[in-house]
């Protein structure tokens, strides 16, 4: 690699110092001496304090963890919280059957006794932010263990915060939660207390055909025209303290909520977003962005596209099966379009030739200024990506078409401890076993699972897989497939479908009542998957020791670009903590004689409208709606009803549902996606490509009023004009 070449042009002005105005995800104890002027010049018109104060109410106290990876805000006094329809999807999902089918019909609570529960849905608050780095640092010379990279370690980190606020406050304070995280790969630590709330309810959804319009061909696309909101509510205890499910529980009264701002956005209008960015790695090596590339993204990209073309054929042939599958295929093509978006963004935007760059400007001031550890640090992590690279192709394709990709793999990686559930000299299981084993059924055997579909997506994942991985690189059930098939792979999925134990009820039934641990041992399916789980063992194994290499030369050679910096701000990669991100409403020209605008409105939803794609399919009453121009007070100035807009603030999966606020900090919408071109931003922001996609709070009002008749949940609304 050159790790000196010079290029020309846009790339002679990029540096690891410091971020634009627009970039960055931000830790929110830090504004007051990195951003708040900066913001201020944007046109900000609040103190740091408004946004994040360690010791009174402040907008953060207002936006939450949405479920286990999305953000969400309380909206109105009655713990009423907004985020994005496909971050509830599931939820939706779970509600829904053929005969109320309220993913295509929508749903609206007519009032609290009508919002529905959710089991194991959460809904978390952060209480208060600490810095510990000099704790973490004090215990991690304490301990005398020789785990390596303990230092990064959640559950050894986690312990470090327990042992910190004590048992007995953890007794005294119900659903708090205490996580130390790491930032700048372990250069420091931050304490988050949080307060969990699990009994959420679900209070209002659009219909797909508003709250997903576009489906996958708009994902990850601008412009976009889609209402991508839902609504649930938190419930507490009559004290406000989180409680599980029960009738007498009540709205929780939240410390603080959003005000929402009818009075519209426009272009160069100051922005900002707070939520809980899940993973970016603006910090790789050259290197690491090839290895980014061709082995993760590419091959999620090729893996899924296998699996969701026979899923959506089985979708689109069956309502039930529509249902069932709805939020997996969702979940799925989420990834694979980003992954190969990514890839291709990489190449279009020669981020590889600006990593070099911003990696040769390193090593020319660590010379300078006799740091040789960082020119070192990088040459280490150089070496084991590539002394790594089969490994990690190995594991990638056996968790993405053996793990993630055949549903019945998954929860029989418990398969262990209900053969350890046994009496000495005992050849059956004991109660705990037959519970445990009841309990794998019930985690896959449910009302959204189809042995049928699993079992087609089964032989053209294992296809796939056997045209990729070496014979000798396979799990060893391919070598019953090979002797005892004549590497039929068809018959052999067959077969397992066919006799299994865990794919028919009566057979599951007639175990459970003669639990007889040879039975479960010698079951096809238990095999199948315990080679597949004894490979993965194998491949981390094998993977740790240079894990144990490239994570300690990435924390020495982050060290190198923060020292880079001095006294310059650089936000740490996102671990789906707390951020503040900031910027203004522009609009995007992604390419050559391509400009889109910053908005768009209803007349882009109608011109959509294909009556023959599942992805078009136009809400009836919305047509009605928009010809009549019954648009209430939620239309803009020129008389259009807005949908979306987009914003060049800095975000990535988990940002989804994030509050959007003006300069007041009054809410003006919620982001939901980002732009094709901008996916490359998890790795190199760049601001003439990367916008936020958000929806206009004016549609979500507007399709809470008109569209779903829904007045009375505004009343709960401080809305400001």
């Amino acid at each position: 690699m050159k790790l000196r070449k010079l290029l020309a042009g846009a790339l002679a002005l990029v540096t690891i110092t410091p971020a634009y105005c627009d970039e960055g995800m931000w830790l929110l104890p830090l504004l007051n001496q990195q951003n708040i002027s900066q913001m201020k010049g944007l046109g900000l018109e609040l103190c740091a304090e408004d946004i994040y104060h360690p010791d009174s109410v402040s907008l953060k106290d207002a936006v939450v963890i949405f479920g286990g990876g999305c953000t969400g805000e309380v909206i109105s006094p009655e713990g009423l919280v907004l985020t994005n329809h496909h971050c509830g999807y599931s939820y939706i999902q779970q509600h829904s059957t053929v005969e109320n089918d309220l993913l295509t019909n929508g749903f609206w609570a007519k009032n609290k006794k009508e919002e529905l529960p959710n089991p194991g849905l959460t809904v978390k608050f952060i209480d208060k932010i600490e810095d510990v780095t000099d704790y973490v640092n004090d215990e991690l010379r304490k301990d005398t263990s020789n785990y390596i990279l303990k230092y990064l370690s959640s559950s050894f980190l986690n312990r470090l915060a327990q042992k910190r606020v004590g048992e007995e406050y953890l007794k005294s304070h119900p659903g708090i939660l205490v996580e130390i995280k790491p930032f700048y790969g372990g250069n420091k630590y931050y304490m988050f207390t949080q307060k969990v709330y699990s009994d959420i309810r679900m209070v209002g959804a659009p219909p797909s055909s508003i709250g997903k319009y576009g489906a996958d061909t708009d994902n990850w696309m601008w412009p976009r025209h889609t209402g991508d909101f839902s609504l649930f509510r938190i419930y507490a205890d009559s004290d406000g303290n989180p409680a599980p499910y029960s009738e007498n529980n009540v709205p929780l009264r939240p410390k603080k909520y959003f005000s929402l701002s009818t009075g519209g956005i426009k272009e160069n209008d100051f922005v900002m977003l707070m939520g809980f960015p899940g993973r970016t790695n603006h910090f790789y090596t050259p290197s690491e962005v090839k290895e980014r590339r061709d082995i993760e993204n590419s091959i999620r990209v090729e893996v899924r596209d296998c699996r969701q073309k026979v899923l959506l054929d089985e979708m689109l042939a069956s309502d039930k099966v529509r249902i069932q599958y709805s939020s997996k295929y969702a979940s799925s093509t989420n990834s694979y379009k980003s992954s190969k978006g990514m890839n291709k963004m990489i190449d279009h935007q020669q981020l590889i030739p600006l990593k070099e760059k911003q990696q040769a400007d390193l090593f020319e001031w660590a010379k300078n200024n006799n740091h040789p550890e960082y020119i070192a640090a990088a040459i280490t992590i150089d070496s084991v990506v590539e002394a790594r690279s089969e490994l990690k192709k190995r594991l990638q394709y056996l968790d993405e078409a053996l793990i993630l990709g055949i549903e019945i793999t998954r929860p029989l990686a418990n398969r262990q401890s209900i053969i350890e559930a046994k009496n000495a000299g005992s050849k059956k299981l004991t109660d705990n076993g037959i519970a445990k084993a009841q309990l794998m059924w019930d985690k896959y055997q449910n009302k959204d699972y189809d042995p049928e579909v699993d079992k087609k997506a089964a032989k053209a994942l294992l296809k796939l897989y056997a045209s990729k991985i070496a014979p000798e690189d396979r799990p060893s059930f391919f070598n019953i497939i090979h002797k005892k098939y004549k590497d039929d792979i068809d018959r052999y999925i067959d077969n397992l479908f066919t006799q299994s134990i865990f794919t028919d009820k009566k057979r599951f039934d007639r175990f459970i009542k003669n639990p007889l641990i040879k039975t479960f041992e010698n079951d096809g399916m238990v095999q199948f998957a315990n080679s597949i789980y004894i490979e993965r063992a194998r491949l981390l194994k094998e993977l740790d020791k240079f894990d144990n290499q490239i994570e300690p030369a990435h924390r020495t050679y982050i060290k190198g670009l923060m020292e880079i910096n001095g006294d310059k701000p650089i936000y740490p990669d996102a671990n789906f903590t707390i951020r503040l991100t900031y910027g203004q409403v522009m609009p995007l020209s992604p390419s050559d004689a391509i400009d889109y605008r910053y908005y768009t409105t209803t007349e882009g939803v109608i011109e959509k409208e294909d009556s023959t794609n599942w992805e078009y399919i136009l809400a009836p009453k919305l047509k009605a709606l928009h010809r009549a121009h019954d648009f209430g007070k939620y239309a803009r100035r020129d008389g259009k009803m807005p949908v979306n807009f987009i914003a060049n603030t800095h975000t990535t999966g988990g940002n989804s549902g994030s509050p959007v606020m003006n300069s007041k900090g009054e809410l003006v919408g919620i982001g939901f996606d980002r732009n094709w071109e901008g996916i490359s931003g998890d790795i190199q922001y760049q601001k003439k490509y990367q916008r936020t996609i958000c929806v206009d709070i004016r549609y979500i009002l507007f399709i809470i009023d008109k569209y779903a008749n829904a007045s009375y949940l505004l009343e709960e609304l401080d809305i400001k004009n």
